[in-house]
């Protein structure tokens, strides 16, 4: 019966002028009628034509985005300044940069890294230095601001191989661990017995804008102490 059903619907293809598939074969292999030729076009101009469409787009949003680019003129190269600095009684001339700081002079220029860097933001005392026999913060200070000030750091401190009081007091009363901090903390110290301490303030209070780690205050204020006691 099934072959019977096959039999008739071949010849009823046939009628119809349509060739019926052999086995194996598949309908993409076979000629395409006029209709399914035009639409076959039809698809082949659409993709070229979105295709260069979009090649286009991109080609514009390239060349607006490079001339965009152009547009914008690049941030002007900083100006050397000559500067001559006078640290610990030597004149350094330099040629910097308007916003070095003195931190990074003395450490990166003269070749002075006994001054630390830190925090960099004025907050832990490590930079102290000297500037006319005060102290100040060196990584929040303009070099070229200091051209013509006497800059005294750890490395001037000392007269020769005699340490100054305040570095034989930091040995002798321990006042110092990992040892960081400790140049700031004695340019600090000798930069208190000059100005002096107000009255009523205690020197760990005039000492609070240095930072110690390692928490060897006892031994700091008392190396103070001692050295003023003596002056």
């Amino acid at each position: 019966m099934k072959a019977v059903n096959e039999e008739s619907d071949t010849k009823q293809i046939e009628s119809c002028g349509e060739q019926p598939l052999n086995k194996g074969e598949f309908e993409a292999d076979l000629p395409l009628s006029e209709d399914g030729e035009a639409r076959r076009r039809f698809l082949k101009q659409a993709l070229i034509v979105g295709g260069g469409l979009a090649a286009s787009n991109l080609l514009l949003n390239y060349e607006t985005s490079a001339n965009a680019r152009s547009d914008i003129s690049p941030p002007p190269i900083p100006t050397a300044l000559s500067v001559r600095l006078r640290v610990n009684g030597k004149d350094y001339p330099l040629q910097i940069d308007s916003q070095t700081t003195l931190l990074d002079a003395l450490r990166e220029r003269i070749g002075l890294s006994g001054s630390k860097k830190g925090c960099d933001r004025g907050q832990c005392g490590a930079c102290t230095v000297l500037a006319n026999g005060r102290r100040i913060n060196s990584c929040l200070a303009l070099a070229a601001a200091y051209e013509g000030t006497e800059i005294t750091t750890i490395e001037g401190l000392a007269n020769g191989d005699q340490l100054h009081p305040l570095q034989a007091a930091f040995i002798e009363d321990d006042g110092f661990q990992c040892g960081y901090c400790t140049p700031g903390q004695i340019m600090s110290a000798a930069g208190l017995l000059k100005e002096g301490c107000p009255p009523g303030m205690t020197v760990r209070e005039c000492m609070s804008g240095n930072i110690c780690r390692c928490g060897a205050y006892p031994g700091i204020v008392a190396a103070i102490e001692e050295v003023r006691g003596k002056a």
